[in-house]
């Protein structure tokens, strides 16, 4: 029955802090921009597969996306229309037999309607074979209905210890049968010989007539056909996608490296609230205990705890933070360690004068007199009066903990493995990112961090005005 009465009078604790709450309107913004963050986070790990998150910084998984490239809604802003980069990987398939040859078919078809030229184009495949190796070829109609056959070769002979073997290839837009006969196509047409040296492949497949160094993009569709002959019954052509390189991509555009900036930011948003919690959370906790202890026991241990407080108060941080990552390693939960480590001083100096103005209060000199423990009242008379200090530091110490992270890995010290926004803004000032104008490689965490930290200053000012009486007045 106790504990009824108990919860009744919790939840009718919590609702008469809500409804006082609810009228400061900063309370109210930061709670929106924390749920926003809270859907973002839970979006990253649900929607962005684990393998990219682990991939951030393995610089081979983002061979297929473009270097620097600017975000794609830029397009909606200027007069020229830059090419997105596409990576396509549904194509058309069809498949056929004539005897004992199969011939398999993807066909990719685009709509390329931008104003300048792509910067190259890459066809990737996954075919399996048991017998002869296979022919490929590949081609693609302009939209005005010229066929250009851009390479045709014989794939690898099968090794003699494998039954099967699984072939993945890749064929480029600089390669030199390709550029070869592009040449040839372009000779054709204008009537003279080209050297090879002399054009990029996809400045002539995407050009209009005549072809000239000044010309014009080419709008339309266009066509890219793979096909494939295999001498087996067996044989498999198992995956393939088109790359059609461009300067634009995504919602947040590429860095030098070529990572999906988007991936980064969002997945830095629950990164970045695991360690302003974890790091507040823990500090505020550590800084009550030592604060209460420290104040209700007085005399010596009060002056000796007090003057350790004093020393780890005056300590330079960062100069201490980057010793300690370089000495005992940069995971995420030793981040965590060496943020505490500097967190809970200014809090255990509150928490102390506070216990000091409670302890002298009747009714827990009346408790002490009744045979209490000191443990006893610390934690069950004096811990819940701090609480509600507890719960506003707590909010407001989150921004300073994901500003230090987010200065450890700004100075290359923060954990190597993760996507952090302070790793971010490392790799862009790495790369001269503002000095060659990647505004897209700064804005975004940037403004990601202050977004974060202004959100848990906007509630941990409404929850110090709610529960601190005194504030309230002024």
């Amino acid at each position: 029955m106790g504990e009824i009465y108990n919860l009744i009078g919790l939840l009718s604790s919590f609702k008469a802090f809500w409804d006082e709450y609810k009228r400061y309107k900063i309370g109210i913004l930061g709670i929106f921009l924390l749920i926003i963050l809270i859907i973002i986070s839970i979006s990253a790990v649900i929607l962005i597969p684990i393998d990219t998150f682990k991939q951030w910084h393995n610089p081979a998984y983002w061979t297929r996306y473009p270097k620097a490239a600017l975000p794609s809604w830029i397009n909606y802003f200027t007069n020229t229309k830059l090419p997105e980069h596409l990576i396509l990987k549904e194509p058309l398939v069809m498949k056929s037999e004539s005897g004992v040859i199969q011939i398999f078919n993807h066909i990719y078809t685009i709509q390329f309607n931008y104003d300048t030229f792509p910067d190259d184009f890459i066809f990737n495949y996954l075919i399996k074979y048991k017998g002869s190796p296979p022919l490929f070829e590949l081609s693609i109609i302009r939209p005005d209905g010229d066929r250009l056959l851009l390479i045709i070769t014989t794939l690898p002979p099968k090794p003699f210890n494998l039954e099967a073997y699984t072939f993945n290839g890749s064929i480029y837009s600089t390669d030199r049968v390709i550029r070869s006969n592009v040449a040839h196509y372009l000779s054709e047409r204008i009537g003279e010989s080209i050297s090879i040296m002399d054009i990029a492949p996809q400045f002539v497949i995407f050009s209009e007539k005549p072809f000239k160094l000044d010309s014009k993009v080419l709008k339309g569709t266009y066509t890219f056909n793979a096909t494939f002959y295999t001498f087996d019954k067996d044989d498999q052509l198992l995956t393939s996608e088109l790359i059609i390189g461009g300067k634009v991509f995504g919602i947040l555009g590429t860095d030098e490296l070529r990572r999906d900036l988007l991936i980064g930011i969002l997945w830095g948003t629950p990164v970045a609230l695991f360690i302003g919690l974890s790091v507040a959370t823990l500090a505020v906790f550590v800084g009550i205990v030592y604060g209460i202890v420290s104040g209700y026991y007085g005399k010596r241990l009060d002056e000796i705890m007090m003057r350790i407080n004093d020393i780890i108060y005056s300590l330079p941080a960062l100069p201490f933070l980057i010793i300690l990552a370089i000495s005992f390693g940069r995971n995420i939960l030793l981040v965590v360690l060496y943020l505490t480590v500097f967190g809970w001083v200014g809090i255990a100096k509150v928490a102390r004068s506070m216990a000091l103005q409670i302890k002298t209060l009747a009714y827990i000199e009346a408790i002490e007199l009744i045979g209490a423990s000191k443990w006893r009242v610390m934690l069950k008379h004096i811990m819940p009066q701090i609480t509600p200090y507890a719960l506003a530091s707590i909010a407001l110490s989150v921004p300073s903990a994901i500003l230090a992270e987010a200065g450890l890995s700004f100075l290359g010290l923060g954990d190597p493995t993760l996507p952090t926004w302070g790793q971010i803004l490392h790799d862009a000032q790495l790369y001269g990112a503002a000095a060659r104008g990647l505004w897209w490689w700064i804005i975004p965490p940037g403004v990601m961090i202050a977004i974060t930290g202004l959100t848990f200053v906007f509630i941990g000012i409404a929850m110090d005005t709610v529960l601190n009486p005194r504030m309230r007045k002024i």
